[in-house]
């Protein structure tokens, strides 16, 4: 059963969106951008990624591709030259790139706010960084998928994060004390993810979590900058996080103790 939270937000989302992009807009945008890929002879290798991959997503889902380049190209050479194109085809705004390894990843947002995630590799490094990868045309070297995240350092961050609420409370710092006691929540919740199985990045798998853990981290959810609803927010969420830390064996006793007395403080 969904919580009453979770209820809201189904009820948000029936609500009409206005001037959002249609599925057929962004089939014409995904189609334009493989063109000009079959076009373009330093591009070698294409893949889809993200929902699309092996799914036919929904009506939200956004343009994610994957590209490799002949090795004696610049991938930069490539990537400004499609920026250009999307800015100038479809009205599109670069967000920010994020560099990983060899390959660089570019966000663009288009009129409807449809989301195009562009990344380009040399061509001898370009392999699946997961499983939501599907090869459309040239090949993919064969690498390991990089491996999940450590539930140790997500208990570690998420004491940190508890801890540093605490004192944001205590120097009535409210708005920094809800960053941090979100990231509690967050870590949690990750490490539940990877307990249970489901994806353990960007809280993908938050909503395929048993009900039972949904429903104890709406209590760790900040209702107000009030004192008395971040101090309760922070029990909880902390509660959540500790909970997670034993079920992964990376709960050391004292450190227990220790932030639980400290989160009690009143």
């Amino acid at each position: 059963m969904a919580t009453s939270w979770e209820q809201q937000c189904g009820t948000c989302r029936s609500r009409r969106l206005s001037r959002v992009y249609t599925p057929q807009e962004r089939d014409r945008v995904h189609s334009q951008i493989l063109a000009w890929a079959n076009d373009d002879a330093r591009v070698v290798a294409g893949a889809v990624v993200g929902s699309l991959a092996h799914q036919p997503g929904d009506r939200f889902s956004d343009i994610d591709l994957t590209f490799g380049v002949r090795d004696d190209c610049p991938i930069a050479e490539v990537l400004e030259e499609w920026s250009r194109r999307l800015i100038g085809n479809f009205e599109a705004v670069q967000l920010f790139d994020v560099p990983v390894g060899s390959a660089v990843y570019r966000v663009f947002l288009l009129p409807g706010c449809l989301q195009v995630d562009l990344s380009f590799s040399p061509a001898s490094a370009f392999a699946a960084m997961g499983p939501q990868f599907r090869l459309l045309f040239g090949a993919a070297v064969d690498k390991p998928f990089p491996p999940p995240p450590d539930p140790r350092q997500l208990f570690g961050y998420g004491v940190h994060h508890a801890v540093r609420g605490r004192v944001c409370i205590e120097r009535s710092r409210c708005w920094q004390a809800e960053y941090w006691i979100s990231g509690v929540r967050d870590q949690a919740l990750t490490m539940a993810c990877l307990r249970v199985g489901v994806s353990a990045y960007y809280g993908r798998g938050f909503d395929s979590l048993p009900e039972t853990i949904r429903r104890a981290a709406v209590g760790a959810l900040v209702l107000s900058t009030d004192r008395i609803d971040l101090v309760q927010a922070l029990r909880q969420a902390t509660d959540l996080l500790l909970s997670e830390g034993a079920l992964a064996s990376v709960c050391a006793p004292h450190v227990t103790a220790r932030l639980s007395e400290f989160v009690a403080i009143d």
